[in-house]
């Protein structure tokens, strides 16, 4: 096996020098790394990271969670981490936990076994006490779009009875009264607080929650399409839809065009998130803006700073949303 002690000798530079170019370090001129980085490829030379590591008790891994890989959401969160992990030369290990508290905890212990140095968290099932007892055991981790009060300072998360209160009292301002609501999963935090807003709108316009106007979904673009379907086929009037994510409201508008009615002359619809295809639809849909990837790379910078830097890092735990209007959304 080649050594760094073989490397700095063809290249006639100093060992520390050869470990600053494959750390990537900013203080090695261009030219010494060129002939440090030749030198390697003479002698293929590969760098034992597990070596490296038991030097420094540093894998420079991060172990990423989430739900499910489906869909653009966990994409674009994985995506802002990434960016802010890779200009500091560290590496990510995804696995998906499908909101299962089983599989959850067996992706978090396995990534723990594989000694990531920190954890990005965007979990669903495992309960507030063992996420709680992780940190308690000096884990260093974010937990993502989930607020727990006893670990508050490793949390980020969007305060989404809000984001479904100005999703709803948008559609009120604009005159409708009888409004349906397409949410997500409601064992899942996301769904219930979005849920909540959303009555909380109507109570404060004195508009009475109508429980026959609420049909519960997945998140997915399928399950907007059967939730229109499902108040089509019982004959329910409403002129407007509120929808806990953009990919169900992009399903009941594909439906509610199937059902002969057009978006916004007949019926407003909304959704949540914000993410890519949004300003894509046509029209552009309305929504609310959740700042997935600002999370993902303010959970990242958290990290480098936690676990590689100074500590001195502030991390805003509880971000606001913000209604974004489009072209879906219109005056009764």
């Amino acid at each position: 096996m080649v050594t760094i002690k073989q490397v700095s000798e063809l290249a006639g530079v100093s060992s520390a020098t050869v470990s600053r170019v494959i750390n990537n370090t900013d203080t090695v001129k261009e030219k010494t790394r060129e002939q440090v980085l030749s030198a390697m490829e003479k002698l293929g030379y590969r760098h034992n990271v597990i070596a490296a590591s038991l030097a420094s008790n540093k894998t420079h891994t991060i172990g990423y969670v989430v739900p499910e890989l489906h869909g653009s959401f966990f994409g674009t969160m994985v995506a802002g981490s990434e960016k802010v992990l890779r200009q500091a030369n560290k590496h990510m290990f995804v696995v998906t936990g499908h909101s299962d508290e089983e599989l959850e905890r067996k992706e978090i212990e396995a990534l723990l076994s594989r000694r990531c140095d920190a954890l990005i968290l965007h979990v669903e099932a495992v309960s507030d006490d063992y996420l709680v007892d992780l940190v308690k055991q000096d884990v260093p981790l974010v937990v993502v779009n989930r607020y727990i009060q006893e670990i508050g300072e490793n949390c980020i998360s969007l305060d989404n009875v809000t984001g479904g209160y100005l999703a709803t009292k948008h559609l009120i301002d604009l005159g409708h009264r009888d409004i349906a609501y397409l949410s997500g999963a409601l064992f899942k935090a996301d769904g219930v607080n979005r849920l909540e807003g959303h009555k909380r709108a109507l109570s404060e316009a004195g508009i009475n929650y109508n429980p026959n106007l609420t049909v519960e979904g997945n998140f997915q673009a399928k399950s907007g399409e059967a939730g229109i379907d499902a108040l089509e086929a019982a004959g329910l009037h409403f002129t407007a839809v509120a929808c806990a994510n953009d990919e169900m409201a992009s399903g009941a508008i594909n439906a509610l065009r199937n059902h002969g009615k057009r978006v916004p002359e007949d019926v407003s619809v909304i959704g949540y998130d914000n993410i890519d295809f949004a300003s894509y639809l046509t029209p552009k849909l309305t929504t609310v803006d959740y700042p997935v990837q600002e999370i993902g790379a303010m959970a990242a910078s958290w990290i480098l700073d936690q676990v590689y830097g100074s500590h001195k890092m502030t991390m805003q735990h509880i971000l606001t949303p913000e209604l974004i209007v489009r072209g879906t959304t219109r005056h009764i």
